[in-house]
């Protein structure tokens, strides 16, 4: 089955061009990279996907799951109930930083339990229970009871795993969860969306800004530049050299810091040794 269709997207800021004429398509339990340079559109598509954004008017249709989220700039009748089934991971993490880490991954059955009860803070004990499995699952369930702000940005962007768990999203859009982390953080992270991904069958499309973690992590990568699609395809073909391709210097945004230092390295060994200066023959021949 399809769990994303994305025909003909078109997306204007101003005199801004953000999406030109997009089509992707995701079909269901995939796991898939979004990469580009900054300004590439990748967190504008994963917001129109998400409903949270229209195209321009005339242009573009989006479906998740074959069920319409928008088309020719407007938002399809009854999106909200749709939207249950998507969960996003956001780069800002989205957390209410007063509220215990229990609280705001309980915040994933706000699209099925009553408003009311929700907002009151009331939770039934199954619900409590499935969000303690939910923090169980991404390593942090001994932090149920702290304040979120207390935690880390990595705990913070684990627990927004967990509250999609809870939610029962089938479909997780994440917009670059770990550009802010350390490579340690961002590794549990990963790790946590893979898990989701390959026992829940949950379909993964995840927007990261260095590839190395599209190719350790997605079987398939979409990149995008200037807000098209350049490629779609196996994430090993991106290679430095394939990359510099695609994007001439801005690549190098793309590699991790151990690549780019390699890359730095070996342009330097390829350089060719510069003459002595006849000072510097001088006193070499001094020395002898």
């Amino acid at each position: 089955m399809v769990a994303i269709s994305v025909r003909n997207l078109d997306k204007t800021f101003g005199r801004n061009k953000a999406l030109k004429n997009v089509s992707v398509e995701l079909d269901e339990k995939e796991m898939v990279a979004l990469i580009g340079a900054s300004g590439s559109g990748k967190s504008t598509l994963i917001r129109h996907i998400a409903g949270l954004v229209v195209s321009d008017k005339g242009r573009g249709e989006i479906n998740v799951f074959g069920t319409a989220i928008q088309k020719d700039g407007t938002l399809a009748k009854g999106v909200r109930k749709h939207r249950r089934e998507i969960g996003v991971v956001f780069q800002q993490f989205n957390l209410v930083g007063r509220l215990t880490v229990l609280t705001n991954v309980l915040m994933g059955v706000l699209g099925v339990a009553p408003s009311w009860r929700t907002l009151l803070g009331i939770f039934t004990n199954e619900e409590k229970q499935k969000a303690m499995n939910a923090l169980g699952r991404v390593g942090i369930a001994s932090h149920a009871a702290q304040r979120s702000s207390n935690l880390s940005g990595g705990q913070q962007q684990r627990a927004a795993i967990a509250r999609t768990i809870v939610q029962g999203a089938k479909l997780i859009l994440a917009d670059e969860p770990i550009a802010s982390l350390d490579p340690a953080s961002s590794r549990k992270v990963m790790d946590n969306l893979a898990h989701v991904n390959r026992e829940d069958g949950v379909t993964v499309l995840v927007s990261l800004h260095q590839v190395d973690y599209a190719i350790k992590y997605c079987p398939r990568t979409i990149a995008m530049r200037e807000g098209e699609v350049v490629f779609d395809g196996p994430s090993h073909r991106l290679t430095p050299e394939f990359l510099q391709e695609i994007y001439g210097a801005d690549s190098i945004e793309l590699l991790s810091p151990e690549e780019q230092r390699r890359k730095a390295e070996s342009k330097r060994a390829d350089q060719p040794a510069q003459p002595a200066a006849d000072g510097d023959l001088v006193l070499a021949y001094a020395a002898r």
